[in-house]
């Protein structure tokens, strides 16, 4: 377990696997995922069980509101959690120096 997010690493690829099937029940979602990120379907299946791949799928449902709060409701989760399950894969955030 993460100390700093409490969530399992189980848990936060569990969570972002369900962010990848949400992403890919749509194929719009899915096209405009592929096409921001660079990769392709063949990448991304090749890559799926990585942690960074998922963080990095996490990473792009956090940057959208509307997208971040539809998945939440689709799978009954708090942003929070999808929050803490991307800490738990992507690390915390870069600190920024002023």
């Amino acid at each position: 377990m993460s100390s700093k997010t409490g969530v399992l690493t189980h848990d936060a690829e569990t969570i972002a696997l369900r962010a990848l099937a949400f992403l890919a029940a749509d194929t719009e979602r899915m096209g405009r995922f592929l096409a921001l990120s660079g990769i392709g379907p063949a990448e991304l299946r090749n890559q799926a069980g990585d942690p960074a791949m998922l963080g990095g799928i996490l990473d792009y449902i956090m940057q959208d509101e509307t997208l971040l709060m539809v998945f939440a409701t689709e799978v009954g989760l708090r942003p929070e959690e999808i929050a803490a399950a991307h800490a738990s894969l992507a690390g915390p955030p870069p600190e920024h120096s002023m």
